[in-house]
């Protein structure tokens, strides 16, 4: 099966480099407005959806991401897989700004964001327990280790809601739970991935040390910026070598989420709201 790959791009990252036939096409979402038009295009034949995160030119916060409705456009997009990069801060000494982490556990504190797709009328509650597709995860830090850009396999990443900073005292928790890099982003796009049965995988880039260090200064935009322009240029060149290993893909990815919806519905087909079906066309019309 041939892959078309969903680019998420964070902080820094607007736009992908080397991208053929490049096109800004709009995508309409039956749950409200994406981030912004997504871009198509192909590198070395594999066909790209790239879809800026919080806009170009960032105008969105992590809280008014309308994360459903970026979901739901790369589904009717034809996107089969999702590549997250997203900039964190580290809680751990070894995980130094520059360093890709790549996750396989989340926890969520957000408040104040929508969840899920589906609700009242339409109740359906998928695994996700192993959140992340290994098959992504794997093939994105063998090709870091290839180019030999410092990275790490496997790490909990902690979502707080933002657009503050971590208090001292939230960062220090964080580090208590065990948790490894912290942002602002990836819950509950991470989630929604799963409900659309779109296999996830995240590259975070660290920028900084949070504000636990005591030998680093407390995080400022300013020095975020700086560490965010060299990861974007290695997130290029990431991307540009680990697409041909992904660009095929097996008919399921059974751990990735391909068929997550297949036992997650509990609403009997007599008591879904017709309207929040039509709805869920795209995330859900394999099942419906």
């Amino acid at each position: 099966m041939k892959a078309i790959i969903g680019i998420i791009g964070g902080s820094g990252i607007d736009q992908i480099e080397d991208l053929k036939g490049a096109q800004w096409k709009s995508v309409l979402s039956p749950f409200g407005k994406s981030s912004d038009n997504l871009l198509f295009g192909e590198i070395d034949e594999v066909p790209i959806v790239f879809l800026p995160r919080h806009g170009r030119g960032h105008k969105l916060t992590p809280t008014a991401i309308n994360y459903r409705a970026n979901i739901d456009c790369l589904k009717r997009a034809g996107v089969t897989d999702i590549i997250s990069l997203s900039a964190v801060g580290s809680l751990k000494e070894e995980y130094m700004p520059g360093n890709f982490v790549f996750v396989d556990q989340f926890i969520d504190r957000t408040i104040s964001r929508e969840k899920t797709f589906f609700g009242e009328g339409c109740v359906a509650h998928v695994s996700f327990s192993h959140p992340i597709s290994d098959r992504l995860q794997h093939a994105l830090h063998n090709t870091c280790q290839d180019l030999g850009l410092p990275s790490h396999l496997g790490g909990t990443y902690i979502c707080m809601e933002g657009p503050q900073f971590s208090t001292l005292a939230e960062s220090n928790l964080y580090r208590s739970w065990g948790c490894d890099v912290i942002g602002m982003t990836n819950m509950p796009e991470a989630k929604l991935a799963r409900e659309a049965e779109l296999p996830y995988a995240t590259v975070a880039m660290v920028t900084d040390y949070d504000c636990w260090h005591p030998d680093h200064e407390a995080v400022s935009v300013e020095s975020v910026i700086k560490v965010i322009e060299k990861n974007r240029d290695n997130a290029n060149l990431l991307l540009k070598n680990a697409l041909p290993k992904i660009k095929v893909r097996p008919s399921e990815d059974i751990q990735g989420g391909d068929r997550a919806l297949d036992f997650a519905i509990v609403t009997s087909p007599e008591n879904r709201d017709p309207k929040l079906v039509a709805k869920l066309d795209a995330v859900a019309g394999r099942v419906f």
